[in-house]
């Protein structure tokens, strides 16, 4: 056997031995041409995930489809979705629709479910953050499955483009998922389409072919991760979930993107069999640091310089004021700041110490005066 098939082998055993899983439905598996709730694609993943609860494991689910199933219920063409407070009164009408539907479901089965609503804010703030974490354990402790949607009622981050003022910590429910599966630690991440996993074009011709393993997210494959066709009301595409999968494999996590048409899709993939595209896990980033990477909303920016960036990347030191070559975009004490080199790739992030107020008050006269600590900068695998 191959050394590419025993990894693709090994990556396959750690999805079916995963204890905590997270698992994603887009808005194209949830709802129907009509807009209704597809209990022909959702019923068979509610048996799914029962089975999974009562052999022991625990599962999140991050649930798309409020949006679509508002539209629908108020009469609504699609093109109105364009509009911001259209989107977000079809989001209100259509999340209790999508809840009660699951609550069906799942009573049928004797599970119990929970609802969680979050907002950008939940994961770029610290406390926050840990506090949605507690309250996860809590519900997994009582054999609760918790259901995750953005709060779109109320934040925009996932429902409008990011504009050049700052970075969201999510702007769609693949990341959101891959946030989810990272601030609670689980083995796996499940993302669940309407094709049968990654598909990438094969020789001249360019035919899409499904690609069942990836060792390492790299430059070629993102370039050719198009957009999943869809319903025109869900927000993701195979681009965002290779970026949910890369952040998946960053910490620690196994990650398949599968066809959530398949009505044995959810028993195939925790047994192991060979569907869909199965990511391998990378090293495990820890703690905070992976906080700071992935979930942390980005509110400002620095250029430094050559020097300073090879201390940061080479010796992890911290960033003193004396590196910094220019401040591109404002920020506040404690804020999260993108840190980027000289043409303006990003590669790492960092906690600022004070304000870039004081820094620009202060010239580059205290050139020892730590902008960055050390403890408070991650550098990032996959940069820009």
């Amino acid at each position: 056997m191959s050394s590419g098939y025993n990894a693709e082998s090994e990556a396959r055993g750690k999805l079916r031995a995963a204890r905590r899983i997270v698992i994603k439905l887009g808005t194209s598996t949830v709802t129907d041409a009509a807009g209704d709730v597809c209990t022909q694609r959702v019923e068979p993943i509610v048996d799914g995930i029962s089975q999974l609860l009562e052999a022991g494991r625990q599962v999140m689910l991050v649930s798309s489809g409020a949006v679509g199933l508002g539209r629908s219920l108020l009469g609504l063409h699609p093109s109105r979705l364009k509009d911001m407070a259209v989107k977000q009164a079809c989001a209100a009408a259509g999340q209790s629709l999508l809840m009660e539907s699951y609550k069906r479901l799942f009573d049928a089965r004797g599970r119990k479910i929970a609802q969680i609503l979050l907002t950008e804010e939940d994961f770029s703030n610290w406390g926050r953050y840990s506090n949605l974490r507690r309250t996860m354990e809590k519900l997994l402790g009582f054999g609760v499955l918790p259901i995750v949607n953005e709060n779109d009622t109320v934040s925009t981050a996932e429902l409008e483009s990011v504009d050049g003022g700052r970075q969201a910590a999510f702007s769609d429910n693949d990341r959101l998922a891959a946030l989810v599966m990272s601030g609670m630690e689980a083995d796996a991440l499940v993302l669940l389409t309407n094709v049968d996993g990654f598909m990438r074009g094969r020789g001249g011709q360019m035919q899409a072919e499904l690609e069942p393993f990836v060792q390492r997210v790299t430059s070629e494959i993102r370039a050719a991760a198009g957009p999943s066709r869809g319903a025109p009301i869900g927000r993701g595409g195979m681009k965002t979930k290779i970026e949910a999968a890369e952040i998946a494999m960053n910490c620690g996590g196994v990650a398949l993107i599968a066809n959530g048409s398949n009505p044995v899709i959810v028993e195939s993939a925790f047994a192991g069999e060979r569907i869909g595209t199965v990511f391998a896990p990378a090293a495990r980033m820890r703690g905070k640091r992976r906080w700071l990477a992935y979930a942390a909303g980005v509110r400002g920016r620095v250029v430094v310089d050559a020097g300073a960036q090879r201390a940061i990347t080479a010796g992890k030191a911290s960033l003193l004021n004396s590196g910094v070559v220019r401040v591109e975009r404002e920020f506040g004490s404690m804020d999260v700041v993108s840190i980027r080199d000289l043409n303006g790739r990003e590669f790492a992030r960092g906690i600022a110490a004070y304000a870039s107020e004081e820094r620009n008050a202060n010239g580059k006269k205290a050139a020892a005066r730590v902008m960055f600590a050390r403890e408070n900068i991650v550098v990032l695998e996959a940069a820009g």
